[in-house]
C-alpha cells in the first residue's frame, strides 16, 4: 500500500543517519586494527555485526522506498544514496577479512594515514546527511563537505602512490609486497567509494537547492 503523506519523509533521512553511522564505526574498527593488528580476529566479527545491522537498515530504506509514493527527494537518489552506504560497509569488512586472511602484522604508515583519511571522510558524509532535510538552508556548507572529501580524496591517492612506489622500491619480499598492495588498493578504493558518496550528495544539493 502506497504512503501519500509527506509527514514520514523525515525517516528517509533519519535511515541514512543510521547507514551513515556504520560506515563510520567500519572506519574506527579499521583504525584500531591499523594501531594495533592483534585485535583483527575480535574485529572482523564486529565488522560482520556492522554489516549485518547496515544491511537491515538498507532492507528498510527499500522497502518504504517501495511503499512511499511521494518522496522528498528522487526516488534513485534514495536507491543511490542507501546502497552506497552499506556498499561503504562492504568494503570494510572486506579489508578486514584480508587482514585476518593475509596475516599481515604490524601496519604499514601508509595504510595508517589512508585509514585516518577514512575516518575524517565519514564523518563528513555522516554531517552532510545531517543537513540534507534542509537543502536551501544549508546548500553553502553541504557543497563545502562534499568538496573537503573529495581533497581528502586526492590526498589518500597522493599518499597511496608515495607507499607503492616505497613497496616496489624497498620490500624484497614478494609475499608482503603482494599484501600490501591489496591491502593499499582496497583502502584506496575505499576512499574513492567516498569522494562518489560526496559526488552523489553533491548533485542531489545542487538538483534541490
Amino acid at each position: 500500500m502506497f504512503n501519500f503523506n509527506r509527514k514520514g519523509d523525515s525517516e528517509f533521512y533519519d535511515l541514512f543517519l543510521e547507514s551513515a553511522q556504520f560506515f563510520y564505526q567500519g572506519s574506527l574498527l579499521m583504525d584500531e586494527v591499523m594501531v594495533d593488528h592483534r585485535k583483527a580476529d575480535i574485529k572482523v566479527k564486529e565488522i560482520n555485526d556492522i554489516e549485518h545491522k547496515a544491511d537491515r537498515v538498507n532492507d528498510r530504506i527499500i522497502d518504504k522506498l517501495n511503499q512511499t509514493f511521494i518522496t522528498p527527494i528522487d526516488r534513485e537518489d534514495i536507491y543511490a544514496i542507501a546502497n552506497g552506504l552499506d556498499d561503504g560497509v562492504d568494503l570494510l569488512q572486506g579489508i578486514l577479512q584480508r587482514i585476518v586472511i593475509y596475516h599481515t602484522g604490524e601496519a604499514r604508515e601508509g595504510a595508517i594515514r589512508l585509514t585516518k583519511l577514512l575516518i575524517e571522510c565519514t564523518q563528513k558524509i555522516i554531517r552532510v546527511l545531517e543537513l540534507l532535510p534542509e537543502i536551501s538552508k544549508n546548500q553553502d556548507e553541504l557543497l563545502s563537505l562534499t568538496s573537503e572529501v573529495s581533497k581528502l580524496e586526492s590526498e589518500g591517492d597522493h599518499i597511496f602512490r608515495s607507499e607503492l612506489a616505497y613497496l616496489f622500491a624497498q620490500v624484497k619480499d614478494p609475499i608482503e609486497l603482494i599484501k600490501w598492495k591489496d591491502l593499499l588498493e582496497d583502502l584506496e578504493d575505499t576512499l574513492d567509494h567516498c569522494e562518489k558518496m560526496a559526488d552523489l550528495l553533491r548533485g542531489v544539493v545542487m538538483k534541490y537547492a
